[in-house]
């Protein structure tokens, strides 16, 4: 594994019951880098999210974030670190957009000098309409609430951002629009990425890095014209040829 590497997950398992979610898994998250994860339902992508930042923790094997390990110790300041984002933005309903980006902020005792500008930039960086913060969550277009998922998971500069599935319930026109945002986010940024999707094409536009993984294994790890070219199994070229009519490059 790189020492450029943010996130490194080393000889991981994970089971649910009877059910194998994660085995074996080294994985490292690079730097400045955006990671794509990729594969079939159920493979377990949102399982090594959720391991990152420790809503569960492994059966075996070890988490490290910067060289520190991820425990139930160390999480609670971790996550200052980390962003995360989930379809259709995960938002509080009965909290306000402005109310729901400032929530973890407010949280931990910041100035409201401080907020009311942060908030002011996250609105010009992801291009939300400063007029829409007062509004409910049930208010919101779903491209708006991904939106706002986004300023919060960026509200305190996270040095890893985690998106799991983020655009998997907008329609193609709001969804392709996000992309591009998000990209130029990422690349103003500098921003560490592992971003889970189903999406051949979309991992193709985002992935620095394409990490295939099926039946709680990564199957092969590489740019998408490695897959494609160069797939190291009848998986791997299966995957790929399913998503017929995606221009990779």
């Amino acid at each position: 594994m790189a020492m450029s590497a943010l996130v490194k997950l080393i000889d991981v398992n994970k089971h649910y019951a009877d059910a194998t979610a994660l085995q074996a898994i080294n994985l490292s998250v690079e730097l400045g880098k955006t990671t794509v994860l990729i594969g079939p339902s159920g493979c377990g992508k949102s399982t090594l999210l959720r391991l990152i930042i420790g809503l569960i923790q492994p059966d075996s094997g070890s988490v490290e974030f910067n060289g520190e390990p991820v425990t139930f110790e160390t999480i609670g300041k971790l996550r200052r670190r980390i962003g995360y984002v989930i379809q259709e933005g995960g938002l509080f309903p009965h909290l306000t957009a402005r109310a729901n980006v400032l929530l973890m902020a407010r949280h931990i005792g910041k100035s409201e000098d401080d907020m009311q500008n942060r908030l002011a930039e996250l609105c010009e960086l992801t291009r939300f309409s400063g007029g829409l913060l007062s509004r409910y969550p049930v208010e919101l277009s779903g491209g708006q609430r991904q939106r706002v998922g986004l300023m919060r998971a960026l509200m305190l500069s996270p040095e890893l951002l985690l998106l799991d599935e983020p655009l998997g319930a907008l329609d193609p026109l709001v969804r392709a629009a996000l992309q591009k945002d998000l990209k130029e986010i990422f690349t103003r940024l500098q921003q560490t990425v592992l971003f889970v999707t189903h999406d051949l094409a979309e991992a193709a536009y985002f992935g620095d890095e394409i990490v295939l993984m099926n039946e709680g294994r990564v199957v092969q790890q590489g740019s998408v014209v490695d897959l494609r070219e160069n797939p190291v199994d009848s998986f791997v070229s299966e995957f790929i040829n399913a998503q017929r009519g995606v221009t990779l490059t």
